[in-house]
């Protein structure tokens, strides 16, 4: 009875992870004959799952929404990034479903081993909250970014949370690779990239490492004192070494609005802008990953509102490249035939 449990949850779970399986497909991942994967599936539907079967050549199964919510099978990191986001909701405070949170929430702790339910309260007490102005979504930011690994971040947020000593090897943005020994503190997602903040060993300083270009982790069980550090420093401290490190294109835009008026219309996106020596328009500096990323950030500059950008050539080559560009897509303009001169009087 057992090996036949065991056997149609793994069932369950091919269902659940591709759209559709031909019978051979899951006969062979099976090692079962066709006679038992049709009773199997026969077990499944009896539980309430909605299981669609094809016949002929390119016949198969395929798991359909039902009317209710069977149970699901989740991997580990499946587990982890759904508790991590119930928690997430249920501290923000989800309006009208405050008791459906965290009545989910607690099913899903209750059934997690307890090595999942370790890495899921490390990774939640020492992820700083994302910032307001999180890179990639707004002025000068940049678009995808690469992806992290679940079980890398899972093992940073527990040595942050035990204050463990850690050494690893970091690759920067030059590509030269270096062994760290540092002492993890917070891990701040901020756009859409994570980054660790810690103290560096051997410079004797903070230094902020992303994520992905971390590598070969190997957590010492050495602890460490942990330096006094809010949420609040954390992020400011990785803010500020994303703007000086990543973002080197840089740019002064005169707009022509009040600043007050500026910062109503563009909130923390101008944050840094101040007015002008007349006191009539704004002065706003901005940054980005690429002449491409600033020239994007005058998008944003009210319509109708003059502005005038000041930065190195390449930038100043791009925008009126990119004007000529506009103005050959508007094709050209239809002018009129001038009307002729009125017959004076006789």
């Amino acid at each position: 009875m057992a090996a036949t449990t065991t056997r149609t949850l793994e069932l369950l779970s091919l269902l659940q992870s591709h759209r559709h399986w031909t019978a051979r497909e899951l006969v062979d991942r099976l090692e079962v004959s066709e006679r038992t994967l049709r009773r199997d599936v026969e077990r499944l539907r009896e539980l309430g799952y909605s299981i669609e079967s094809t016949r002929g050549v390119a016949g198969g199964y395929r798991l359909e929404a039902g009317t209710g919510l069977p149970p699901l099978l989740l991997t580990d990191d499946e587990g982890v990034a759904i508790a991590v986001g119930l928690r997430s909701q249920a501290a923000a405070g989800l309006r009208g479903a405050e008791h459906t949170t965290l009545s989910a929430l607690a099913k899903l702790e209750q059934v997690l081993p307890p090595a999942l339910r370790r890495r899921i309260g490390a990774l939640q007490a020492v992820a700083a909250p994302m910032g307001a102005g999180a890179a990639g979504s707004g002025p000068g930011g940049s678009g995808g970014a690469p992806s992290v690994d679940s079980d890398l971040l899972g093992t940073l947020a527990l040595c942050c949370r035990d204050s463990e000593r850690v050494r690893m090897r970091y690759t920067d943005a030059t590509g030269a690779a270096s062994a760290r020994s540092i002492e993890p503190h917070r891990l701040v997602p901020l756009g859409r990239r994570w980054y660790l903040l810690a103290w560096d060993r051997d410079r004797e300083d903070w230094r902020t490492f992303r994520l992905d270009r971390i590598d070969d982790v190997f957590p010492t069980r050495v602890r460490f004192a942990p330096h006094p550090l809010s949420d609040e420093e954390a992020l400011e401290r990785v803010q500020r070494a994303v703007r000086w490190r990543e973002q080197t294109v840089r740019a002064t835009v005169h707009v022509a609005m009040p600043v007050d008026e500026l910062r109503a219309r563009l909130g923390w996106w101008v944050r840094d802008a101040v007015a002008s020596a007349d006191g009539v328009g704004s002065v706003w500096p901005v940054e980005g990953e690429s002449v491409a990323g600033v020239a994007a950030a005058l998008l944003w500059v009210p319509e109708g509102v003059g502005c005038r950008a000041e930065g190195p050539p390449e930038l100043h080559a791009y925008l009126r490249a990119q004007a000529a560009r506009f103005a050959d897509a508007a094709g050209p303009v239809d002018v009129a035939p001038a009307a002729p001169p009125a017959a004076s009087p006789a």
